[in-house]
């Protein structure tokens, strides 16, 4: 069973780079949002941080082959269903996110600290990697800290942008240290796919 699990994971980790240009493209959404809130407004910044999180996905699938990487799993792959649940629970939580901006504008960005750290916490088991539990709780604990404090919704954006940057270059430094690790890293093919 815990082949099985590992052989997933791994097939994971290769084809999206071990999530590395997922997190670059969240990264850059919450500097653009950041930007916005500072040179616009901080209502326009919240659509920019929900159009930014749209195009998360086809971003880092699009940077993952760049990289030299498929930027998709093999078919057959158990984690896939993981991956999916998460996305909906992330699009389900993000009326909490909203709901809670219109209270107080302040609260929108450490809300979506939370709920994207959440989501983040998950990712642990979907690519076998502790650094996403680290990464998540980061995120969370910011989110709390900004959120208690009152931080100006500016501020919450650029430390989400700069958490998920440096997170990034860590992940993406594993995903290489993987790679020469293990001379060619292709993972084995998963039981049932061809």
């Amino acid at each position: 069973m815990g082949t099985d699990l590992e052989a997933a994971q791994a097939d994971m980790r290769f084809g999206y780079y071990s999530g590395a240009p997922g997190i670059f493209a969240s990264s850059a959404a919450w500097l653009a949002a950041a930007i916005v809130a500072l040179q616009v407004s901080a209502k326009q910044a919240v659509w920019v941080l929900f159009a930014g999180g749209v195009v998360i996905h086809p971003v880092g699938v699009l940077l993952a082959k760049a990289l030299g990487r498929p930027g998709r799993h093999e078919p057959g792959n158990p984690l896939a269903a993981l991956a999916f649940a998460t996305t909906l629970w992330l699009i389900l939580s993000l009326p909490l996110a909203y709901g809670a901006s219109i209270l107080r504008l302040e609260w929108f960005f450490p809300a979506m600290l939370l709920v994207i750290g959440g989501r983040y916490l998950t990712f642990g088991s979907l690519f076998g990697m502790r650094v996403y539990w680290v990464l998540g709780l980061t995120l969370a604990t910011a989110g709390y800290f900004l959120g208690s404090t009152g931080a100006l919704p500016a501020v919450s954006a650029f430390v989400g942008a700069a958490i998920e940057a440096a997170f990034a270059v860590s992940v993406l430094a594993l995903g290489r240290h993987e790679v020469r690790a293990n001379n060619s890293f292709k993972p084995k093919p998963l039981r049932g796919s061809a």
